[in-house]
């Protein structure tokens, strides 16, 4: 046991015998406790492959890991499970899919599969269903499906307005079986009615898991509390760790009530507080606490710190946006210049997405590096997934979520009742939706007119797959992109020309990609120009391999997002949660941006109270605030108040920097670092 644990990180790890809470504040050591419990589990008897640890990204689960492989040796360690809830449930999902009465090639839909699936049901005539509210039908579908709503449920609701959605959910449910397909909420879903109808199976499944630990559980949903009540059983041998204060989620369906949830449901629950922070300046907690005490608590806590009480924070005030983008960027040059610190030490955090276009523009134009949290992946575009899914299904017929997601795209009138009966035909045969389509048997049961355009659809990549083999694979590819219409279908489906031609654009890009991926995996080094023309001719094995190579660059794509380095870092404050800086800039401090105008209208002030808490508690040194008077909205500029949540922060503790002329010697120093970083760009 690590001899460095406060008194009450050291009891919440020696806690086994009773239900657990950790209410751990931000920067209090969260990770660290859940770690060295793993290792004192193990120490104290508990085999690591009777031990689950869930938390919520891929990130998280990779950090809690190699933490835990520092305390405990390879044998040891064995059998762990670290990861997060939807790997769990896809774990379960794949062991169980008999019981489930699934094939076991189960395909996962990302968002857009399940959009466009959406899409299809509805225009092939759902009652009283609306093209135009398909979003809204999607989200609350979710919101069903994180609640614990079943679609048979749904449909007996007493609200009229949700008897629309409610059919489109029983529809989409029954779809989505026929292919053999779960979406990303039935990974907790499905195993939660699994472990409810089948005692043997839960069973099964709490003797392999015979400890639970739970990160980040203040946003868990009501169905993952569920699986989580249904895997610790009656004895409740778990530790959930969480914070209510940092509950941001409750658009994706978290309620932080769970946390009194789990004292109703287990009478024995032991609660133990972590409020010593090793991040911040001692002022910094002062006002978070300060600010977050206006919101009501279950349970009361209060972060202290010995890191030093710290200058007072700083609020700006500017004329508009364009002069806020530039002054902060002018401080970020200025302070750095005087300290000699790096980059990497300032986040800018913000609301919204929109707000970043003008740091961005600023931080370019004095040559700062910077980098964008969670921008959207190339790969997360529609158009890419569209033609990757053709290249999937050219190297693999069997694939059925890239068959499901090209069948109507562009559209071929194959409708949601033909692609239900073919899911069934094949589920029943155990073999793939391409190759049901050519059964005899499956035309006995759709029309004759379907029969034919699935047909027409299977040749075309069964030709496209054998030129793939035998001719130039690029060639064949530009020539599928065209044979299909995809330019004319994206013009179709764009908002303006311009941005059909961008995404045309995207999958130009992707091709010329995918073309010099193959060159360079597959040529000699010798830089031979013809490599392309001869690897490409006997590209079946090639194309495979640069589509397995590409997919794995997907999922490092939505990774890389971790490696910020030496640059200043740009994220919603959504996107900042679990981070920390020397140096914190929270712009737009505005009423209708923080806290949000949906928020104000929708009488839910205490999640906008609990984002400016998280935004606050990533500051380990400074921390400074900005407000505009005027800010562009939609092309106009419109006048705004300062934030409610800077009036409710305590007076002596800001210093309202806009208000005072700075020091003479102030101004000699930031002309120093103004001239020093434009000889840096000059040179």
């Amino acid at each position: 046991m690590s001899p460095k644990l406060n008194p009450q990180q050291l009891a919440a790890v020696k806690t086994i015998d009773h239900p657990l809470l950790v209410l751990a504040g931000a920067g209090s050591g969260k990770t660290r406790v859940i770690t060295e419990k793993i290792a004192y589990l193990v120490r104290q008897g508990t085999p690591a492959r009777h031990i689950a640890a869930v938390t919520f990204t891929n990130k998280a689960a990779r950090e809690m890991k190699s933490r835990v492989s520092k305390l405990l040796d390879d044998k040891q360690s064995r059998g762990l499970r670290v990861s997060t809830f939807h790997s769990l449930g896809l774990d379960i999902l794949r062991a169980e899919y008999k019981t489930l009465e699934y094939k076991s090639s189960i395909s996962l839909f990302d968002e857009q599969d399940r959009l466009s699936l959406l899409k299809n049901l509805v225009s092939h005539g759902i009652k009283d269903c609306e093209e135009d509210q398909i979003d809204q039908y999607n989200w609350q579908i979710g919101q069903w499906k994180n609640a614990f709503v079943t679609p048979k449920q749904a449909l007996h609701l007493p609200d009229a307005a949700l008897h629309a959605p409610a059919r489109l959910y029983e529809a989409y449910t029954r779809s989505l079986k026929a292919y053999n397909a779960v979406d990303f909420d039935d990974l907790i879903l499905l195993p939660v009615l699994l472990f409810q109808q089948h005692a043997p199976v839960l069973e099964k499944w709490q003797n392999r898991i015979r400890y639970l630990l739970v990160d980040e559980y203040q946003d868990t949903n009501i169905t993952q509390y569920q699986l989580v009540k249904l895997l610790a059983g009656n004895l409740g041998r778990f530790t959930v760790v969480g914070d209510d204060d940092q509950s941001i989620y409750a658009w994706r369906g978290a309620q932080p009530e769970n946390l009194s949830q789990l004292q109703k449901d287990f009478g024995r629950l032991q609660v133990i507080k972590l409020e010593q922070n090793y991040r911040s300046a001692g002022r910094i907690l002062k006002v978070a606490n300060h600010l977050i005490a206006n919101n009501p608590h279950t349970f009361e806590k209060k972060l202290w710190s010995e890191l030093g009480f710290g200058d007072p924070l700083r609020v700006l005030s500017h004329k508009n946006d364009i002069a806020e983008a530039k002054q902060i960027v002018a401080e970020i040059v200025h302070h750095r210049f005087k300290t000699g610190g790096s980059y990497g030490d300032y986040a800018i955090l913000y609301r919204g997405n929109h707000q970043s276009r003008l740091f961005e523009k600023e931080l370019r134009e004095n040559n700062v590096p910077y980098f964008i949290s969670g921008s959207a992946s190339f790969f997360s575009h529609a158009e890419i997934k569209d033609v990757l899914a053709y290249l999937r299904l050219l190297v693999n017929p069997g694939d059925d979520a890239a068959f499901l997601r090209v069948i109507n795209t562009p559209r071929r009138e194959i409708g949601p009742t033909t692609l239900e009966k073919l899911g069934a035909y094949a589920n029943e045969r155990h073999i793939s939706l391409f190759d049901a389509c050519s059964e005899f048997g499956l035309q006995q049961r759709i029309s004759e007119k379907s029969t034919q355009r699935l047909h027409k659809f299977c040749e075309l990549i069964t030709d496209t797959a054998r030129e793939v083999e035998t001719g130039d694979t690029f060639k064949t590819i530009h020539r599928l992109i065209d044979q299909i219409h995809y330019p004319s279908w994206l013009q179709e489906n764009s908002k303006t020309p311009a941005a059909a031609e961008r995404r045309m654009k995207n999958v130009l890009e992707l091709v010329e990609w995918l073309e010099r991926i193959a060159v360079k995996d597959g040529s000699s080094d010798d830089g031979d120009a013809g490599a392309s023309a001869t690897h490409a001719a006997g590209a079946g094995k090639s194309l495979a391999e640069v589509i397995a190579k590409v997919m794995l660059l997907d999922i490092l794509d939505r990774n890389q997002e971790e490696q910020a380095g030496d640059q200043v870092s740009l994220m919603t404050l959504h996107a900042a949660k679990g981070l920390e800086f020397p140096h914190v800039f929270m712009i737009g401090m505005e009423e209708n941006l923080l806290p949000h105008q949906n928020s104000i209208e929708t009488d839910n002030i205490e999640e906008e109270r609990r984002l400016a808490y998280v935004g606050i508690t990533r500051a380990q040194r400074t921390l400074t605030f900005s407000y505009c008077t005027h800010r562009k909205r939609y092309g106009e500029m419109s006048e705004c108040e300062p934030s409610r949540f800077l009036a409710e922060l305590p007076e002596e503790d800001l210093e309202w920097a806009n208000k005072k002329q700075l020091a003479p010697e102030e101004v000699k120093q930031r002309g120093k670092a103004n001239l020093a970083n434009l000889k840096a760009m000059l040179g």
